[in-house]
């Protein structure tokens, strides 16, 4: 497996972004790759998990909005993103490997008794793990995300969005968050988005994410995300959903988890946040970041 890594230049002088990297080696011998992580602050473990085609960064006004609430702030990149290893063909990435390597990432550093706080991609691989490790977890936070088991219904968008991540000779990263987002981004935010990706070459994992999520019940990733999803529903740690209002590909999913998981029935503090696309983080990180404090307090009355 060739690996590409974005050299450290890339990374200076990214707007809001200062945070000291840290890296870890990940996978086994045929797939061991460099992960990159943010770890600020002391106490509990928060882990923030990013899906595609962003890293990071995403989280930069979040995290720096939580510092004064006593967590340990955790926030890698997963493999082909960010500051993290990019092994460069698209067959190279997995919906295992990705749950193996984040898995890995979790023993390498010890982690448990987590919060963790999940979007998009971020929630395809935490709550798989959540579901058959469902002893990590002290509490969890999902937004505009869920687990495929080849049951739900895709929107044309994402059809059209899978269709182009393959199909693009250059995917302007940048511009593809801005347009998952409802407000006006900077040209040097976009950039920023942009900077892990020095040219194509670098952008496998990008183009493969929307490839990897099960579409049919038979499917071998969506027999192994129903398993995972049997293990999630018996979860009844604290489950708190906070979805956005305006994402027309995740609608609707924060009902689903809400009936379905053990934790997050009948709850009365799900959180609907305004004015926000695909990636909230980015729209509404003050919003999310509460939605985040929320199940802080929640989890230490338990």
């Amino acid at each position: 497996m060739k690996i590409l890594r974005t050299p450290e230049a890339a990374f200076e002088n990214l707007p809001d972004y200062d945070f000291v990297p840290n890296y870890v080696e990940v996978g086994s011998n045929e797939d061991r790759v460099r992960m990159h992580y943010i770890d600020v602050g002391k106490g509990p473990v928060l882990l923030l998990l990013h899906g595609q085609p962003s890293w990071s960064y995403l989280y930069r006004k979040v995290i720096k909005n939580l510092l004064g609430d006593g967590v340990r702030v955790i926030a890698p990149d997963l493999i082909g993103f960010g500051r993290s290893d990019k092994p460069s063909q698209v067959e190279d990435y997995t919906y295992e490997r990705h749950t193996r390597w984040i898995e890995n990432f979790l023993t390498a550093l010890d982690l448990r008794d987590i919060l963790m706080y999940c979007q998009d991609w971020g929630g395809m691989i935490g709550l798989r793990i959540a579901g058959f490790k469902p002893e990590l977890f002290r509490a969890i936070v999902a937004g505009n995300t869920g687990l495929a088991t080849g049951h739900q219904k895709m929107p044309q968008v994402w059809y059209d969005f899978k269709k182009f991540c393959m199909e693009a000779k250059r995917l302007p990263v940048g511009r593809m968050i801005a347009q998952g987002c409802v407000r006006e981004m900077s040209s040097e935010v976009k950039q920023a988005y942009a900077a892990p990706y020095p040219d194509s070459s670098y952008c496998a994992g990008v183009r493969a994410f929307p490839s990897l999520i099960p579409l049919q019940p038979e499917d071998a990733e969506a027999i192994v995300n129903q398993a995972a999803l049997e293990g999630l529903r018996k979860f009844d740690r604290p489950f708190i959903t906070a979805f956005s209002d305006s994402d027309p590909i995740t609608a609707g999913g924060d009902l689903l988890l809400q009936r379905t998981i053990v934790g997050a029935r009948n709850r009365t503090d799900h959180v609907t946040i305004k004015q926000a696309g695909h990636f909230l983080q980015e729209d509404a990180p003050d919003q999310v970041a509460d939605s985040i404090r929320l199940a802080i307090n929640v989890a230490k009355d338990k």
